[in-house]
């Protein structure tokens, strides 16, 4: 979760509570055959776009600034239903009409439409694993994670808050209030985040410090992913990186020139500044782990970190660090493992050799 800390037996009460029946117009409209299509999507979002701080919610409402931050991008692997239902994501319901892209399959949607959102979470949830299939994560060299098809219901909540949950199956829901925050790529791979932990560890949740690690991680993987989507896109990569799901935030931060959730960067380290509580805990291991891509840079982190996760019990997070710095010694040998041990260290989190 992006800011309450997930109850597993709640979610289990909201994931049959939020049953919804598809519309009788839904179902008859006739399968389109595409599997691909094109759409418009925020890149990551509009602040960071756009440079424009100042750009606010105003309500939902549709206006130039925000409509021109659009970016024109190709949806893949769509099931040839015409609706948002793909290998990697498929959009369960929402509360309004089902996004359907017609005989071209084009969804084209201004950001007050609620498919605007929908197209948003299978973009970018597709994209998140299309990144890990990237890194050798296929099910050849390495195991798929997070391989099913992610379910994502969209506005679900009236609360200004988003969840992933693993009861009674993998889904990722997205609430409104303030900025929807499916329009927010960060919180989308956020969220995401929580649920690779789930493919990767069912004892993964087993104390407190691993909720932070979570917590770090989602907000590590949504700025680690997002600069590999705008690269692939030959889009210029972010000024300020390390602040994270800043369009999400505009609407309870004041004005100014940084609206951040979080950052990457905050000066906190382990153990001094734990605190109990996963989301501001969470920076310190965020911290880490970038510290670790840029000392070895993105692909070499990216691929030792997923690696490391592979069936942890939920432990600390010295422990999860030693499992990456030999991983990291493993892949690419001493010389790079020596740079992990200096991330790490360098927040507290391995003791100085």
């Amino acid at each position: 979760m992006h800011r309450h800390s997930s109850r597993r037996a709640v979610l289990a009460v909201l994931a049959a509570s939020l049953a919804i029946a598809a519309p009788a117009a839904v179902l008859a409209k006739q399968p389109a055959g595409c599997t691909s299509g094109s759409a418009l999507v925020f890149m990551p979002n509009p602040l960071v776009s756009s440079g424009n701080p100042d750009l606010t919610d105003q309500k939902d409402r549709d206006y130039d600034a925000l409509n021109n931050e659009r970016f024109a991008v190709t949806l893949t692997g769509l099931d040839g239903s015409g609706y948002l239902h793909g290998t990697w994501a498929t959009v369960v319901s929402e509360t309004g009409e089902p996004a359907y892209g017609g005989a071209n399959c084009v969804f084209e949607y201004t950001r007050h439409d609620d498919r605007f959102e929908q197209v948003m979470a299978y973009y970018w949830v597709t994209r998140s694993q299309e990144y890990t299939h990237s890194l050798g994560f296929d099910g050849s060299d390495w195991p798929l994670i997070n391989g099913d098809q992610q379910r994502v219901r969209i506005n679900q909540l009236g609360a200004d808050n988003s969840f992933a949950t693993d009861h009674p199956r993998d889904e990722l829901r997205f609430g409104k209030g303030g900025v929807d925050d499916a329009e927010d790529a960060e919180v989308i791979l956020h969220e995401l985040g929580h649920q690779i932990h789930f493919s990767q560890s069912a004892d993964w949740f087993s104390s407190v410090e691993a909720g932070s690690i979570s917590e770090g991680f989602g907000d590590y993987w949504a700025a680690t992913v997002v600069e590999w989507a705008l690269a692939e896109a030959g889009l210029p990569a972010s000024t300020d990186p390390e602040c994270i799901m800043d369009w999400d935030a505009t609407s309870y931060t004041p004005p100014g020139p940084e609206h951040c959730l979080r950052r990457l960067d905050r000066d906190l380290v382990y153990p001094t500044d734990l605190t109990g509580r996963v989301h501001r805990d969470g920076q310190i291991w965020s911290h880490a782990l970038w510290n670790l891509r840029g000392a070895i840079g993105a692909t070499h982190a990216d691929t030792t970190i997923l690696l490391a996760q592979f069936g942890w019990t939920g432990t600390t997070m010295p422990d999860l660090a030693g499992l990456i710095v030999d991983q990291v010694d493993a892949q690419y040998g001493a010389g790079e493992a020596a740079l992990a041990v200096a991330a790490f260290t360098e927040r507290g989190i391995v003791p100085t050799p």
